[in-house]
């Protein structure tokens, strides 16, 4: 404590007092991990890890980050793990309501913008998430959206978000963009070489990046179904 001088009724007196306190309020954490999105022509691949962490502490191996809303979109999300379940819990409820009332699951498209407007209307105090959604349109054609945590939308070939977004992002452009290649004829992306080329990502990605690792989980989104693809990743 610092003695202050106070002039009170003409008499300076030296009174100790104490500096104020601070108190800081940050809701928000970042819980690591990886996602990422391709768009092929009949199909969507959205894929995650499932480490969630902070810091040097890993608190759970399992933790999905990628969510299925319904037959055709899933919701892959990175960011405050926490604010990801309070989103998918919210669209969960506005799906169920559309689905009694039009007797229809929402198409992928529709779906897109209702995020974006679920966003925006938090856009006060955020969701703190990244998004990406993935999955089959009217047309049977593959469709990604990414999102920023107000809702600013976007639509999307590939897209990686997260912790080894960085990372893997410039490996998409370049293998599934054709980014920076000469020579070469754009072809249609198959499903085969898209899982190939998400394999690739996560299993470099996981050398590089202490967020990312334990399982990937894979989902295949085609005009019949969603399909779920698991397999190992590094555990250190």
């Amino acid at each position: 404590m610092n003695p202050v001088t106070l002039y009170n009724n003409d008499i300076f007196t030296n009174v100790p007092v104490e500096a104020p306190v601070e108190r800081n309020f940050y809701p928000y954490a970042d819980n690591g991990g990886t996602s990422l999105g391709i768009a092929g022509a009949d199909f969507c691949l959205m894929a995650s890890d499932t480490r969630k962490s902070s810091g040097y502490s890993i608190h759970s191996r399992y933790s999905p980050k990628a969510f299925k809303l319904t037959e055709k979109a899933v919701l892959a999300t990175n960011g405050f793990a926490a604010d990801g379940l309070a989103l998918t819990k919210r669209l969960g409820q506005k799906l169920e309501w559309y689905k009694h009332a039009h007797d229809k699951e929402m198409s992928t498209p529709a779906l897109a913008q209702m995020l974006a407007n679920t966003l925006y209307y938090k856009r006060f105090f955020p969701y703190y998430t990244f998004n990406l959604l993935g999955g089959i349109d009217e047309q049977g054609r593959g469709v990604l959206y990414s999102f920023d945590p107000v809702g600013s939308m976007g639509t999307e070939v590939c897209r990686a978000g997260g912790s080894s977004a960085a990372l893997i992002q410039p490996f998409l452009d370049n293998q599934v963009a054709l980014k920076n290649q000469q020579g070469v004829q754009p072809t249609p992306l198959s499903l085969e070489t898209a899982i190939r080329i998400t394999k690739d990502s996560f299993t470099s990605a996981t050398e590089r990046d202490i967020y990312t690792g334990d399982y990937l989980e894979i989902f295949i989104i085609r005009q019949e179904g969603t399909t779920i693809e698991r397999i190992d990743l590094k555990k250190d």
